[in-house]
């Protein structure tokens, strides 16, 4: 289904569409419609119906002709509305129930047979539209690459009444960044194995005149990713290592990010459990993120350099797969015992993270699906950071709840690494203690990061892929997530926002 969101600043009464979105507040004596009409007494009309204003509560309501669209969808906001001026926290959680009011109305009219709706939720503010348009877009999305017919040849058109068009436009580029890692996540893994990631990574560096370095097998075994190479061992689809670069002529920084990309997770000879595998097509979400972010930056024009790499291999319990206790060398020269093949994407995310000391970054980033424990800790909703000192991870948790990302800052305790202590290399890959496995992970990518950069890894696990039920503007699949809260990272240290964020070198190629 493709959908349109166009601006308009006409009355939204006389908007002639097939459906009306009217936001209703949640007030002390009842519903509260932000939109009033004279023609129809809306507030009667909903509570006649018993609706409350609760977020996301959906009412019809039909207009009788009284209006130009033949029905209302009147969508709950929770309560009252916000001051600009307030608190942070609390705008940002207003901001968040706009998304999640705007995605919950757009989901349920993709269902059906609207294909031009109007939309009149608070966006007299320049973070109000974005954030309608945002949750709208996103609401809207359906993945219909398989599908014949039905929603997937649909069109849709949503009209939102606010006269923000720049606000909008951003939001467009962030929808259109998070639907391209939708549409990748949800893609079936035999037809996203790493060469068809590479190829859509080119594609986009062309599209949006990009730099781009695309490294085979053959490339990766010259340089020494040993890392890469040795996860794509059992594949019959081999690895792939992309670097992207975006540079802007007034840039004084420069950030990496690094992306896990493992296009499918079997466990390799460390097998999955059957239904753990189940959603492992979102495995390479942290790679897609990563991608996607950069095409936004493009777009939006920050005054930073911006390096990503995507590193691609699918991992396999083929005959050529890697065993555990087996020792490989990470780009630059460390070695590592494998004592668990699952335990793969660190291993590709260090190479990576190797190589990109070359880039002289004042700031890198990891995004990864990376472990079971982040769920465990923090659940489906919010995702970790860890980085090398608390404020670094402090502030970048709050560029995500300014981006409308739910991260939460946890600690690297170094009593944790001495469970990566191995007998024959220079670290192991898992740690015998099962405890505490999210920061153990973040242990293991420190050991790779270039002296002096300032790092932060986000585990992105749960939030990443929804396999419940759809809520706001997520659905059910690939949801996006990191995209907005790496856009906001690159905005922040572009103007000089994030602390400690000094002069990088110039970007090696």
């Amino acid at each position: 289904m493709t959908v349109t969101l166009l601006t308009s600043q006409s009355a939204p009464t006389t908007t002639d569409a097939d459906a009306l979105v009217i936001g209703v507040f949640q007030g002390e004596d009842g519903p509260v419609p932000w939109l009033g009409t004279d023609e129809f007494d809306l507030m009667a009309a909903l509570t006649a119906l018993g609706a409350t204003g609760k977020l996301e509560e959906l009412t019809k309501v039909h207009t009788a002709g009284r209006l130009a669209a033949p029905v209302i969808i009147a969508v709950g906001l929770g309560s009252g509305p916000e001051d600009p001026g307030q608190d942070q926290d609390e705008r940002q959680a207003y901001l968040e129930r706009l998304r999640r009011a705007a995605g919950a109305a757009a989901r349920d009219l993709a269902s059906g047979r609207a294909k031009r709706v109007a939309l009149a939720l608070p966006a007299d503010h320049p973070d109000e539209a974005e954030a309608v348009a945002l949750g709208a877009l996103l609401g809207g999305y359906a993945f219909g690459k398989y599908r014949t017919g039905g929603t997937a040849a649909r069109e849709v058109e949503q009209i939102l009444h606010t006269g923000h068009t720049d606000a909008v436009d951003r939001a467009r580029t962030l929808a259109e960044a998070m639907t391209l890692v939708r549409d990748l996540v949800n893609t079936a893994p035999a037809d996203m194995v790493p060469a068809d990631l590479a190829a859509v990574a080119e594609q986009t560096a062309a599209a949006h005149n990009l730099g781009v370095q695309v490294l085979d097998e053959n490339d990766l075994a010259k340089e020494g990713f040993g890392g890469i190479l040795a996860v794509g061992m059992g594949s019959a689809h081999p690895p792939r290592l992309v670097r992207l670069e975006y540079t802007h002529p007034d840039a004084a920084r420069t950030v990496v990010f690094a992306g896990k990309g493992i296009t499918f997770d079997s466990g390799g000879l460390s097998l999955k459990p059957p239904k753990a595998m189940e959603t492992m097509k979102a495995d390479m979400s942290g790679a897609a993120a990563v991608l996607a972010a950069v095409q936004a930056i493009a777009e939006l024009g920050p005054p930073v350099n911006v390096v990503a790499y995507l590193p691609l291999a699918e991992n396999m319990p083929g005959g050529g797969a890697q065993r555990p206790s087996d020792v490989i060398t990470i780009y630059g020269g460390k070695t590592v015992e494998v004592l668990n093949t699952d335990a793969e994407g660190r291993l590709v995310l260090a190479d990576a993270l190797a190589r990109s000391g070359a880039d002289g970054p004042s700031l890198l980033i990891d995004v990864a699906t990376l472990t079971g424990a982040q769920t465990v800790a923090l659940g489906n909703r919010t995702s970790g950071v860890m980085a090398s000192d608390d404020s670094l991870a402090a502030e970048i948790a709050d560029a995500a709840n300014r981006a409308g990302e739910a991260m939460w800052p946890m600690p690297l305790p170094e009593d944790l690494r001495k469970g990566l202590e191995s007998t024959v290399a220079d670290i192991a890959n898992v740690s015998a203690d099962r405890g505490g496995g999210m920061l153990v992970a973040g242990l293991f990518l420190r050991e790779f990061v270039p002296a002096g950069v300032r790092w932060v890894h986000l585990d992105i696990a749960g939030p990443a892929f929804n396999d419940g039920a759809p809520y706001g503007y997520i659905v059910k699949g690939g949801t996006g997530a990191a995209v907005r809260t790496l856009v906001q990272i690159a905005t922040d240290v572009a103007e000089g926002k994030l602390a400690g964020a000094g002069t990088s070198q110039a970007a090696g190629k």
